[in-house]
């Protein structure tokens, strides 16, 4: 008896691409934990956003049900992914399986996650500084992605993680990187959104930067620009969109 095909693609690029658009181009995902008490699997819905090596990270309460749940036991999974008109099972989604990791308040990490989630949610600002509020980063460990009827693939950990983010000439100082690129590119948002399918009626700004790409945002919605390859410094940036994007003289 000849085996069945199996229902699971190769990975390509074009399947990583995907994985990591629809998780850093998030503004919410499914979470879900392990309950404490039932053992049962628990699920919730959370603001996200992404740390600069690509991790997500979520900002919660010490009071809610999920806070209580990862402080217990760490292990997690996140959905990310929205329908639109017709069968919703049509659109690509992606579950991601984590370690959760808190941040302690007063390290440089949470200063640099404040930020970014400032940036992505702004307005969290009404109860981001809150004593009962915290980020955790969901390390990822593995994810599967379906990418609509007859696409599903396994993903490693390190396609979702941005490799080596700390040589970025622009690690620590992304806000400064952020503001001399839109110094000099100021419709740049535009352009991008452009590409990208987003409304062009819509006003966007760049929410994000990092080593693999740039992130939009206008109102509730959100877009994410993924570079051709990871980038150092502005040079690369300004390199990178001039060959796919944007015409750089």
């Amino acid at each position: 008896m000849a085996d069945k095909p199996s229902v699971i693609r190769e990975t390509d690029e074009d399947a990583r691409r995907l994985a990591r658009t629809l998780v850093r181009a998030a503004r919410y995902v499914a979470l879900a934990v392990v309950d404490p008490e039932t053992h049962f699997p628990s699920v919730s819905r959370v603001l996200v956003a992404t740390d600069s090596d690509g991790v997500p990270v979520i900002l919660v309460s010490n009071l809610s049900a999920h806070t209580r749940a990862l402080s217990a036991d760490s292990r997690c999974s996140l959905l990310a992914g929205e329908p639109g008109k017709g069968d919703p099972l049509a659109y690509p989604r992606l579950t991601v399986q984590c370690l959760a990791e808190p941040v302690d308040r007063d390290s440089d990490v949470h200063a640099r996650l404040r930020a970014r989630f400032l940036a992505r949610h702004p307005k969290s600002k009404l109860y981001i500084d809150f004593p009962d509020f915290r980020f955790f980063r969901l390390v990822p460990q593995g994810a599967s992605l379906n990418g609509g009827f007859g696409r599903a693939y396994i993903l490693p950990a390190d396609d979702l993680i941005i490799a080596n983010f700390g040589q970025a000439e622009f690690a620590g100082g992304e806000a400064e990187t952020l503001q001399e690129l839109m110094g000099d590119l100021p419709d740049l948002p535009a352009v991008l959104a452009g590409h990208l399918g987003g409304d062009n009626a819509l006003k966007w700004q760049v929410c994000g930067l990092d080593m693999a790409g740039i992130d939009l945002i206008s109102g509730d919605f959100a877009l994410r620009w993924e570079f051709s390859a990871p980038c150092h410094n502005l040079r690369d940036i300004k390199l990178d969109l001039s060959k796919s994007a944007y015409p750089i003289p």
